[in-house]
């Protein structure tokens, strides 16, 4: 059995090893850019906390502080490492779909382009929705509220992590159309069952919403509602790529079954 094995696991250790080097690459080459990446990240952030100086004549605005001895290098590395994430992500999808290539048809093979380009692609669109839509929002939110009695000091290595939560959260959500056109496209799932189990995918969807985004509603529902919208779309695209055949085949095939079932006793 682990002569079987074998060939896959040094398959699987030869995609990780490209995935894990491109990724200690890009990093070096993100640390060093890593005070622009920071600025972005931070933006929204000091947006918010000009905000509490407007809404309130009592208090001053905001202000981001750092907590530990060398925080703001610890801050440098998660920032640096994010970036490089997004930016290794081409790699890191196309050594996940060359491993599982041997098992696939020569025309599925092909669709190694679509399938990087158009995860890579939706997964940015994810953080960029919720950079330019939900952090907006759930910033101001947050912050602000009783701003009027205290003077919101944000730690930044809090605040980092929190951001990094909510862009992966987002970007992830955003893969659904994309893998379940490549599930249907494997045949592994058809419309019809994507529609039985959208009751259930509702309670998923906010339930990860809810541990993904900050512990209020509105963000939790700026979240959700993209996600039930995407698994609507992912519905269409199935129903194309790989639609369920019809009731009435079903019930003849089901009769077919149970006729030669009966003839074999």
């Amino acid at each position: 059995m682990f002569d079987d094995l074998r060939p896959h696991l040094v398959e699987l250790r030869k995609r990780l090893g490209i995935s894990v080097g491109t990724l200690i690459v890009m990093f070096f080459v993100m640390f060093y850019f890593h005070e622009p990446i920071l600025s972005w990240m931070v933006e929204p952030l000091n947006i918010a906390l000009a905000e509490v100086g407007k809404k309130s004549v009592h208090a001053a605005d905001g202000m981001v502080t750092t907590s530990q001895v060398g925080g703001a290098f610890f801050v440098a590395i998660k920032v640096a490492f994010f970036a490089a994430i997004v930016g290794s992500l081409p790699i890191i999808l196309s050594q996940i779909w060359m491993f599982i290539a041997p098992g696939l048809y020569a025309n599925e093979k092909k669709m190694i382009l679509p399938f990087v380009f158009g995860g890579t692609i939706m997964f940015v669109i994810g953080v960029l929705f919720a950079y330019y839509i939900v952090t907006p929002f759930g910033f101001d939110f947050l912050i602000t509220f009783g701003s009027f009695k205290f003077t919101p000091l944000i730690n930044i290595e809090d605040y980092i992590g929190f951001f990094t939560k909510i862009m992966f959260g987002f970007g992830i959500a955003f893969e659904l159309p994309v893998f379940a056109y490549f599930l249907a496209l494997l045949g592994l799932v058809d419309d019809r069952q994507m529609r039985d189990f959208f009751k259930y995918a509702i309670i998923i969807i906010f339930i990860v919403a809810a541990l993904l985004t900050p512990p209020d509603i509105l963000t939790q529902l700026l979240m959700a509602g993209p996600l039930i919208i995407l698994y609507g779309l992912s519905i269409l695209i199935v129903r194309v790529v790989n639609p369920a055949p019809p009731l009435e085949e079903d019930d003849e095939d089901d009769e077919e079954e149970v006729a030669i079932e009966k003839k074999s006793e």
